[in-house]
C-alpha cells in the first residue's frame, strides 16, 4: 500500500507544473492575445497582414498552451499523446485542404 501512494505522488508531481511555468505561459498567451487585439482596434495593418498576423498569434497560441499547460514536452517515451495529436492535425488540415480545393475547382460557372 505504501508502494501505491509513493507512485501516486510521483506521477502526480511530474505531470505537473510549477509555478514559474504557469506565471510564464499566462503572460505568453496575455502577450499573444494583446497584440493581434491592438493591431486590429488601431487598424495598423491592411486587411491581408492583420488577417496573416492573426493566424501566426494563433499558432503561437495554441503552441504557448501545449507547452506550459498541457505539458506536452514533459510526456515519458512513448509519447502516445503528442503523436495522437499529430494524427489530429495531419486529418484536419486533410479536411480543410480537400474542403478548400472542392470549394474552389467545383464553382458553378
Amino acid at each position: 500500500m505504501e508502494k501505491h501512494n509513493t507512485h501516486a505522488q510521483d506521477a502526480h508531481g511530474s505531470h505537473g507544473g510549477s509555478m514559474k511555468s504557469y506565471v510564464i505561459g499566462f503572460l505568453f498567451s496575455i502577450i499573444l492575445t494583446i497584440i493581434p487585439l491592438v493591431v486590429v482596434m488601431n487598424d495598423l495593418l491592411g486587411k491581408t497582414a492583420t488577417t496573416v498576423l492573426i493566424l501566426i498569434m494563433a499558432i503561437l497560441q495554441f503552441a504557448v498552451q501545449l507547452i506550459f499547460f498541457m505539458h506536452i514536452r514533459d510526456e515519458e517515451k512513448p509519447r502516445f499523446n503528442l503523436m495522437a495529436l499529430i494524427f489530429g492535425l495531419v486529418i484536419l488540415m486533410t479536411i480543410v485542404a480537400g474542403s478548400v480545393w472542392i470549394m474552389t475547382y467545383n464553382a458553378v460557372g
